[in-house]
């Protein structure tokens, strides 16, 4: 017994005496200048530690340092680069004999790190990054050297070890980095970090929390999970993972961001759920959702699968509110190959609906493909509701009482000055799409089965085709759009057969003026996307022919009967025939020319009359002047029923001028009685049986100077 004593006894006595000695004799902080010279070898800057550096021995071996900073260089704003009130670490002897490290609690509190960036580019960062880049050359030889020589055993020997910490906890820690390149500013504080009892295989709680500003930005973030690491750290899981986040800048605010996953697998579907709500200017969020997220384990693919929203947003800016949005799709991407698959399944946004898929291949211009359906789209009903939104809210104080204050200088305010659209974001693009739907309303004007390819690459967008059913009929377009010049320049060609004109002006421009059916052929080209540019570059040809149809709000016949009992001095009734012009065909080709349409070739045919006409518009004042001649084939009937031959095969003038909105018409019937004098004397002339062309030629002149 006397024995075992000595043999327990020794040992502890040396071991005893080495800690006393180690207290005695060692005073660690002769260290500090030691510790000082290789940070300054290594990096150039000075360490100050102005705290004690104190030993633990009981219940474990560890160390305590004292209050400690990192000198900035010279000219940073901050004298400081790190600087830490306290840190302490400890680890229990006695696990270490049966290869047990456990380590105490870790503490870091008050450390403060401050990044700065001057304007001349250079970063109180450099001299770790020209220290490492030295050291990485030695450690990469000596590594190299070592690992070859290590024994297989001393590798398999390290990975016996087990690793216990008992927590680590990081309080009121700051991080403030500045550019005064950029005037970028980034700041956070009052950062905390807590880790639980860590044990290999087994799960550990850690809570984190942090406030933040960025320039006019302001954040704030908490979160907490549980982990477990393996042995070898190699294999980890994660569960029970919170995420709470609020921000918050000059015009908008996230009051709450909130991100739960139940766990996390890899190569399994780990289920989240979200919610976010706030508000930017003159709108407020609120959106909730689910979804199924996979990754695997070389974290190359990512998928979400059944992403479910529920959103609702109101504000007066929005076209309805409130406006509720419900989404259901699946996306995944490939980082290796940096491909992002998206299938949409279902998107309502109030009344619309949509589908579709898309895909993107990122690049230096990312690639976007993607095919999108509605079965509905109304999009008057959005501007109704946007209408109704912005007249219900007040013009005025709630007593109706203007101030009567005005400034003394007061000027006229200046016009509006037409700008081109910035089109530049295009050049950096690369689209292609179809969209299809079944039905759509836009401007009043209803569509069916409309269908849309186009695509935007490299600054040229391109309308390749274009189709649609509407009222009876079809119409078909391509279109293209170069914005690499400037100004941006255009061209676009469109066909629209069968189409039913009534209807159609009715319910686009309320306007019953025309009626039949149409086929427009449209070949146009200009530069300028302005209003005014629009007009005053366009250029082109409108081709137009209409069947079977009537132009309301004139009826020429009648005119020209009422006209014609006028200068016989007959007396002219009331009339209540409508006032409209039938016709049979009517045919028209438009010159559009920088402000101006003109036709030469306008026909109208009808069992009674032929309409020829002539004239320009002027699209910029909306100003109409026209010449439209009118030859009676068939027969008129006058005052009492009585047939008017006279006027067969006379043709007769009618002048419209003024504006378009409200066109003014004229009988020129000078020409008429003209025409008539000159149709009797040719009558008579053969009933004389006059065949001497003397004869013909001097009542041809008596005539001319009879009427001018």
């Amino acid at each position: 017994m006397k024995k075992l004593f000595l043999f327990i006894a020794i040992p502890l006595a040396i071991v005893v005496l080495a800690i006393a000695a180690l207290m005695l004799m060692v005073n660690p902080n002769q260290f500090k200048p030691l510790i000082a010279d290789q940070v300054r070898n290594q990096t150039g800057l000075e360490l100050v530690i102005d705290g004690d550096i104190g030993w633990q021995f009981f219940p474990s071996l560890g160390f305590q340092l004292g209050e400690t900073r990192l000198n900035n260089p010279s000219g940073f704003t901050n004298p400081d680069l790190f600087t830490v009130k306290q840190v302490g670490v400890s680890v229990s002897v006695m696990p270490l004999l049966d290869k047990r490290l456990e380590i105490g609690s870790v503490v870091f509190d008050g450390a403060q790190v401050y990044i700065e960036t001057l304007k001349n580019g250079e970063s109180n960062l450099d001299a770790f990054s020209k220290a490492s880049t030295q050291t990485e050359a030695t450690s990469q030889q000596t590594t190299s050297n070592e690992s070859a020589s290590q024994p297989a055993d001393e590798t398999q020997a390290a990975q016996e070890w087990s690793i216990a910490l008992s927590g680590v906890t990081v309080s009121n820690a700051l991080l403030d980095i500045r550019n005064q390149q950029t005037g970028a500013s980034t700041q956070l504080f009052d950062v905390g970090l807590t880790v639980s009892e860590f044990v290999a295989d087994q799960w550990t709680t850690a809570n984190f929390q942090a406030k933040g500003k960025s320039n006019e930005q302001s954040f704030a973030a908490t979160g907490s999970a549980e982990f477990k690491l393996s042995q070898n750290f190699v294999e980890y899981d994660l569960r029970n993972i919170e995420f709470n986040a609020s921000y918050a800048d000059a015009g908008n605010t996230i009051e709450s961001a909130q991100i739960t996953l139940e766990s996390f697998v890899f190569d399994t579907v780990n289920a989240m759920t979200y919610q976010v709500s706030g508000s930017s200017p003159d709108m407020d969020f609120n959106a909730k959702g689910s979804l199924g997220l996979t990754i695997n384990k070389a974290i190359t693919l990512a998928k979400v699968d059944a992403l479910q929203l529920e959103a609702t947003l109101e504000g007066t800016s929005l076209p309805q509110s409130p406006t509720d949005i419900a989404m259901s799709s699946d996306l995944s991407f490939d980082l290796d190959k940096s491909f992002l698959d998206f299938v949409l399944h279902k998107l309502t946004v109030n009344q619309i609906e949509l589908d579709g898929k898309a895909t993107v291949q990122l690049a230096e211009i990312p690639k976007i493909r993607f095919a999108l359906h509605s079965p509905n789209i109304d999009v008057d009903a959005l501007n109704a509701s946007s209408a109704q939104a912005s007249t219900s809210s007040p013009a005025s104080d709630t007593d109706g009482s203007q101030s009567e204050s005005k400034p003394e200088n007061t000027s006229p305010p200046a016009q509006n000055q037409e700008v081109e659209p910035d089109l530049s974001a295009l050049t950096n693009l690369d689209i292609k799409g179809i969209i299809s739907i079944d039905k759509f309303k836009a401007a009043n004007a209803h569509m069916q089965k409309v269908k849309a390819d186009f695509y935007v690459n490299r600054g040229v967008a391109e309308l390749t085709s274009f189709s649609s059913q509407l009222y009876g009929g079809s119409i078909s377009a391509k279109a293209k759009l170069n914005a690499n010049t400037s100004p941006a320049t255009y061209s676009a060609v469109k066909r629209i057969k069968g189409v039913k004109v009534q209807p159609l002006l009715i319910d686009v421009m309320d306007n019953d003026k025309l009626e039949g059916t149409g086929n427009i052929d449209v070949d146009v080209s200009g530069k300028s996307l302005t209003t005014t540019g629009i007009k005053n570059n366009l250029v082109g040809t409108v081709k137009i022919n209409f069947l079977d149809g009537a132009v309301n709000g004139i009826n020429i016949a009648q005119m020209i009967r009422d006209t014609y009992a006028k200068i016989q001095g007959q007396r002219v009734s009331a009339s209540s025939e409508p006032k409209k012009t039938d016709f049979s065909a009517m045919r028209a080709t438009l010159k559009l020319n920088k402000g101006i349409v003109s036709t030469n070739d306008m026909k109208a045919e009808s069992p009674l009359l032929r309409i020829e006409g002539s004239g320009s518009a002027n699209y910029l004042n909306e100003t109409v002047d026209f010449l439209v001649r009118t030859s009676v084939v068939g027969t008129l009937e006058g005052q009492g029923g009585k047939q008017i031959t006279e006027l067969r095969d006379v043709t007769i003038p009618i002048k419209v001028t003024g504006q378009w909105a409200d066109p003014k018409f004229a009988l020129i019937f000078d020409d008429v009685l003209k025409q008539k004098a000159k149709k009797e004397v040719e009558r008579a002339t053969e009933r004389l049986g006059i065949k001497d062309e003397k004869t013909k030629k001097a009542v041809d002149g008596l005539l001319k100077g009879l009427f001018n």
